[in-house]
């Protein structure tokens, strides 16, 4: 819908929004106490991050000309390109900074607009990045539901890395190095103009806005609250009954794979036809899934795809295995793939792939379900398919992770023998603290993200979550305090500390809106916590720790 028409874009679903700091304008809810009138363009997938990120070239004196959040969603209504477009023109921006993560292909395409961008712009601006979870498992949904590294995307992480680099990227492993890099940056470029002074009276005091309000609607409070982050999840298998030939045990000779999903380039759903006992890269056959269209239609369009394959590469390992010899055979199997799609949209699925094999006794196909996937939003949300959330197979995931789930926390344990336990607020953070200590020589043991917010309840059951992994000697805390104070994070940490008896050694990196007060707090309590305002100060203090604890 957004695509018919050029007067209105979305930016986001789940983003902090965007603010401009020359024109003391703010849609959303940045935290306004770090912003300052300055000349790098920033965006990011992550809240955090580019809150860490604007903190970081304020410090520098550069300041921000534009600061745009996407978030992490898989389908987002604005993406890179689109924003990297304006600070193509826009005359405050000097310097551009990039905040991506793992999942999808954003960032991929960005570094070939980057690349057209450098050869058809006389003095093109200095560019800097950082991409997020690069040390993120395979399948795990890292907070945010963008935030996923498939089995076939083993690669893709550091593939965004190396694609930066050869598009002349300048990059980073953490948020805190930006801005003294770009004023270098700025600095040897001829577009670089004077430090930016902030505007105290008319910016930085501003009210809050609606948007970072304390106050919350009735529907809103408590518990509920806090579970509005997105997760994946999976149902047993049996669940799956779209009708006869669909079966549960598995095939004895898979022919072929077919996956139904949201492609992350297209973001439109894809349903894939792909050879599945190839030595090298598969074939496979993409159809894009048009919802409105009727079952005829979409069963001669499906058919039509196939036979346009059927002389490629893609198309002679199908004809091996005798898709083309029965002349209904191409036609079942185009009903099977409808009845099929029909399910994942109508339970609104994240991806659902099948095993498929052509029975020739029975002149029709088989198929066997291999992976059911939902996400959880339609439920929390509006309550949404009911049914299909209360067959989550629980089985699947760590009880510790169920349970930190009900206060709105997301917790990853993470395999190897870690022994850094961390707490985090914000998914892009956190994915980028546990790459930024494994980058030092550190080895946590989990990835936990508190929701965007650390309450004393909150932080307190985090600290019980990391617990229960006894390979967490020691424990890191990394808060960067964007509409919550530093000072009440402080207290939370402190009253946490005390309730849950902890007895391993703590240190706490505490940035944001009244970090001093919160790191006084914490150094005056008398208790064994050591607070950090320097990241890699902090971060090589706690892998010293656990590991004279681990020894």
């Amino acid at each position: 819908m957004l695509r018919t028409q050029g007067k209105s874009r979305l930016v986001g679903p789940n983003c902090p929004g965007m603010i401009n700091p020359h024109a003391k304008c703010r849609i959303g809810f940045p935290p306004i106490p770090f912003f300052q009138p300055g000349s790098v363009g920033i965006v990011s997938k992550s809240g955090t991050l580019s809150y860490e990120t604007v903190a970081s070239t304020t410090r520098a004196g550069v300041g921000q000309s534009l600061v745009i959040g996407l978030g992490g969603d898989p389908l987002p209504g604005t993406d890179f390109v689109d924003v990297l477009r304006i600070f193509e023109s826009d005359e405050n921006t000097k310097g551009i900074i990039i905040v991506g993560e793992i999942g999808g292909e954003a960032e991929q395409r960005v570094a070939d607009w980057i690349l057209e961008y450098k050869r058809r712009a006389y003095s093109p601006k200095p560019i800097m990045a950082l991409v997020a979870g690069l040390t993120a498992p395979v399948g795990r949904i890292m907070g945010h539901a963008g935030a996923v590294i498939r089995n076939e995307q083993r690669e893709a992480a550091t593939e965004k890395i190396q694609r930066f680099e050869e598009a002349g990227v300048v990059l980073t492993d953490h948020p805190e190095k930006f801005g003294h890099t770009m004023k270098g940056l700025l600095s040897k470029s001829h577009l670089a103009s004077s430090t930016f002074k902030q505007d105290k009276t008319t910016f930085n005091l501003q009210r809050r806005g609606i948007h970072s309000t304390t106050h919350s609607s009735r529907l809103l409070c408590g518990i509920s609250k806090l579970q509005a982050q997105r997760r994946h999840f999976r149902v047993p298998l049996n669940t799956f009954k779209p009708g006869p030939g669909f079966q549960e045990s598995p095939l004895k000779d898979t022919q072929f794979r077919l996956h139904i999903y949201i492609d992350r380039s297209t973001y439109k759903p894809m349903i894939v036809v792909q050879e599945t006992k190839s030595k090298t890269a598969p074939s496979e056959i993409k159809l894009e899934l048009n919802y409105g269209v009727s079952s005829t239609k979409f069963k001669k369009d499906f058919e039509a795809r196939l036979r346009r394959a059927r002389d490629k590469s893609a198309g002679k390992w199908l004809s091996s295995w005798g898709v083309f010899k029965d002349g209904q055979a191409t036609g079942k199997l185009a009903v099977k793939a409808n009845r099929a799609s029909r399910y994942f949209k109508e339970k609104e699925a994240s991806s659902l792939i099948f095993d498929a094999a052509y029975n020739a006794a029975l002149k029709d196909w088989c198929f066997n379900l291999v992976d059911l996937e939902f996400d959880d939003s339609a439920h929390k949300s509006s309550q949404r398919q009911e049914e299909v959330y209360e067959h989550r197979d629980v089985s699947l995931e760590i009880p510790a992770a169920i349970e930190a789930e009900k206060y709105g926390i997301v917790y990853v344990r993470l395999p190897g023998e870690g022994n850094i336990g961390t707490l985090v607020n914000g998914a892009g953070l956190a994915m980028n603290t546990v790459d930024a200590l494994t980058n030092l020589g550190g080895s946590p043991t989990n990835f936990l993200d508190t929701g965007g917010k650390a309450t004393s309840e909150t932080v307190s059951q985090s600290f019980r979550t990391i617990l229960t992994d006894s390979r967490a000697k020691a424990i890191f805390v990394n808060i960067f305090g964007g509409l919550t104070l530093g000072d009440m994070i402080a207290r939370g940490v402190l009253q946490a500390y005390k309730e849950v008896k902890i007895d391993v050694p703590v240190v706490v990196r505490l940035r944001g809106t009244n970090e001093k007060e919160g790191q006084k707090l914490i150094a005056d309590s008398g208790l064994p916590i050591e607070a950090f305002d320097d990241f890699e100060e902090a971060a090589r203090r706690v892998i010293d720790l656990a590991n004279k604890a681990t020894s």
